[in-house]
């Protein structure tokens, strides 16, 4: 019983380890990715400006498509905090 109990503990570790780790590369990515995309919707409201001339109508039809595709998450503020 020692014995069975003891690789239930090891694979529990095991699991519990590899799980945080999966969540910090999830939450890295996620990171990563809304730069990115704050990244291109600057990019694409400077237009080669040095100073953008932000879109509230760009970022709401963002947040709309994004949405249905996406799901929760890409609200027009969220969109606003990428940027």
């Amino acid at each position: 019983m020692e014995k069975a109990n003891d690789l239930y503990k090891n694979i529990l570790n095991i699991l519990k380890r590899y799980r945080a780790e999966a969540y910090k590369a999830i939450n890295t990515a996620m990171v990563i990715s809304y730069w990115q995309i704050g990244k291109e919707i600057v990019e694409n409201e400077q237009g080669g400006n040095v100073k953008a001339a932000y879109g509230e109508e760009i970022l709401q039809s963002l947040s709309k498509k994004l949405s249905a595709d996406f799901g929760k998450g890409f609200s027009y503020s969220n969109l606003r905090n990428f940027r």
